[in-house]
């Protein structure tokens, strides 16, 4: 894998903000590797829209402490990342594994640049499958308080220096202490028939209803729930002939992969999380 930065940078849209980024990093002589930016306009502080920029670029000495400096003295916002560190993360689970398994298997195949360093589940069902690879697998039971039970995840968080936690099929609700401890680090899977189909066995009611498309959707986790910034969604169209058990095989497809590529680009730096609570994913 090269070795390379990665720079994520914001803005208010104006002449020169791309040139001034190249030019800094040409002046390195480091190549530029890829470059994407967008434009969005309707913010009444920005009339003249929004700027929003992924770069990459050859990781060569001085390049990033020149670039810090020019951006910050030019007011962009911006998160700058060395390719060579992999994110560290959490998978949360409970009992069913298909999410937690796609997610796990990709990462092993290096299909996704990061490292799954703990498991942390309120069952045992899925412990085998974490130890098959050596990771350490931490049984956090639900039937506690509910501020005893997180604050004993956030320590074994702490322990491994988590960077991302994934809720893979993890059917416990986060409170806003736990949330506000991972601003936009951790990343939910959940079916796109919310809010038509709240509540229990979603899939049932979206028999019942005759749906004739079967989704899911992964989102960054707020204190509104199921309300996060979008990251990832995906729909597979069906039709009658489909049953209640076959809605639910298609459902986990979608889910497993969606939640998946949620967590590719997350890792891989792909995702500006907007003041309105929208991401722009340069995918």
């Amino acid at each position: 894998m090269e070795d390379k930065y990665i720079l994520l940078a914001t803005c208010s849209d104006k002449v020169g903000i791309t040139s001034l980024i190249t030019n800094i990093i040409s002046q390195y002589d480091s190549n530029i590797l890829h470059l994407d930016h967008f434009t969005e306009y309707g913010h009444a502080q920005d009339a003249d829209g929004k700027l929003y920029l992924r770069f990459e670029f050859n990781k060569v000495p001085l390049v990033k402490e020149a670039l810090e400096k020019t951006l910050s003295e030019n007011d962009i916002e911006f998160n700058l990342f060395d390719n060579s560190h992999k994110t560290k993360i959490a998978l949360f689970v409970s009992k069913e594994d298909h999410a937690f398994n796609e997610v796990l298997l990709r990462v092993k195949r290096g299909e996704i640049p990061a490292e799954i360093v703990c498991v942390v589940s309120n069952h045992e069902n899925n412990r085998h499958f974490a130890e098959t690879f050596n990771i350490p697998f931490y049984y956090v039971p639900s039937n506690n308080a509910k501020d005893l039970v997180e604050k004993d995840i956030l320590d074994i968080c702490a322990k491994h220096e988590i960077e991302l936690i994934v809720l893979a099929k993890y059917m416990q609700i986060l409170s806003d202490h736990f949330v506000s401890q991972y601003p936009n680090q951790i990343i939910n899977i959940h079916h796109s028939f919310l809010p038509s189909f709240i509540g229990a066995n979603p899939y049932k009611q979206a028999w019942e209803r005759g749906v004739k498309l079967v989704g899911a959707t992964s989102h960054y986790v707020t204190s509104d729930l199921d309300e996060g910034p979008i990251i990832d969604q995906d729909v597979t169209r069906i039709t009658h002939r489909y049953n209640v058990q076959d809605l639910r095989k298609i459902g986990r497809h979608v889910e497993s992969s969606v939640l998946a590529q949620a967590v590719e680009y997350h890792v891989q730096h792909k995702v500006i999380v907007t003041k309105g609570n929208k991401t722009i994913v340069f995918n």
